[in-house]
């Protein structure tokens, strides 16, 4: 599966996560290493987000953990969009 990943490494609850596509819609993932783990193998995963077609899209980290931003197409035509990623 062709995906970007992210790793943001651990991150308190509240701390706002700023991912910003630039070019076509995908599918936007902040998963924590469980799911991660989970997500690589093919697995049911679960996280926060989904399809996102308008960019910038923010998320808010529910719990301390050890955090990743993963974008990918599955279920689309192409490759993930130029990606960046900011913590606030």
């Amino acid at each position: 599966m062709n995906y970007l990943k992210f790793d943001l490494g651990t991150l308190d609850s509240n701390r706002i996560v700023e991912v910003t596509l630039k070019g076509s819609a995908a599918n936007v993932h902040l998963l924590d290493s469980e799911n991660l783990f989970n997500y690589v193998r093919g697995h049911d995963f679960s996280g926060i987000g989904g399809l996102t077609k308008q960019s910038p899209i923010t998320f808010s980290i529910p719990h301390h953990d050890h955090w990743y931003v993963v974008v990918d197409m599955k279920g689309y035509k192409g490759t993930p969009p130029q990606t960046s990623v900011k913590l606030r």
